[in-house]
């Protein structure tokens, strides 16, 4: 199957990558096909770009957890 330039250059296509066909309702899409170290490589890619933002640690996010099942549980309490 020849996929256009265009398309293939919009979606990083080389020749000799393998791609996917998926069927969605009266359409169907094609996507290139990554391997598991592309796959582990783009995840990698993504390490750390939260960093550094206000509320967003480990400490911030099980405090957030903390009040919020203090409210469940107060919210629980009023209807028992």
């Amino acid at each position: 199957m020849v996929i256009p330039k265009a398309i293939r250059d919009e979606l990083g296509i080389a020749p000799g990558d393998e791609v996917e066909f998926e069927v969605a309702g009266d359409a169907v899409v094609v996507r290139r096909r990554d391997d598991a170290a592309t796959r582990r490589a783009r995840i990698e890619a993504l390490r750390g770009i939260w960093q550094g933002i206000d509320g967003l640690t480990t400490a911030d996010l099980e405090a957030e957890r903390r009040a919020e099942r203090i409210r469940e549980d107060e919210k629980a309490a009023r209807w028992t």
